[in-house]
């Protein structure tokens, strides 16, 4: 059965980290080109989630048995990768509704978590750009 939990999180410098606890990698080094574009960075143990707005952001995790069998249809990017312990999709909806001077916006993130093999990080959907004036 998944568990669900809904958060506001402030995305500073227009990102957010999932991470372990006791995890020892560092992101400084990991926001390259392609991790900005793609709007993820990884890390041994961390994920940065990057976002659309440099403000509060509404952020559901879920943490279920098995992955998700989510509609991507429904979002505008969704990024698949691994951390040491279970899998993470992030689902990222409403991107193009952010305001002209990057303040306002019905943006929203979702983060999936579940055990399964390492993978590689992976662009299940790709957004269309615009969506960022960063």
């Amino acid at each position: 059965m998944a568990q669900r939990q809904e958060f506001t999180i402030f995305a500073d410098y227009f990102q957010f980290y999932i991470q372990d606890e006791h995890a020892t990698g560092d992101l400084s080094e990991s926001w390259t080109q392609d991790a900005v574009d793609r709007l993820l960075a990884i890390a041994p143990g961390c994920v940065g989630v990057g976002t659309v707005r440099n403000m509060d952001v509404p952020v559901t995790v879920e943490i279920a048995e098995a992955a998700p069998n989510e509609d991507l249809n429904q979002w505008d990017h969704v990024n698949e990768c691994s951390i040491d312990v279970p899998r993470v999709r992030i689902c990222y909806g409403n991107l193009k509704t952010i305001s002209a001077n990057g303040l306002e916006g019905s943006d929203h993130y979702r983060v999936f978590l579940w055990p399964a093999p390492p993978g590689p990080p992976t662009i299940l959907k790709q957004r269309t750009k615009p969506d960022i004036a960063q």
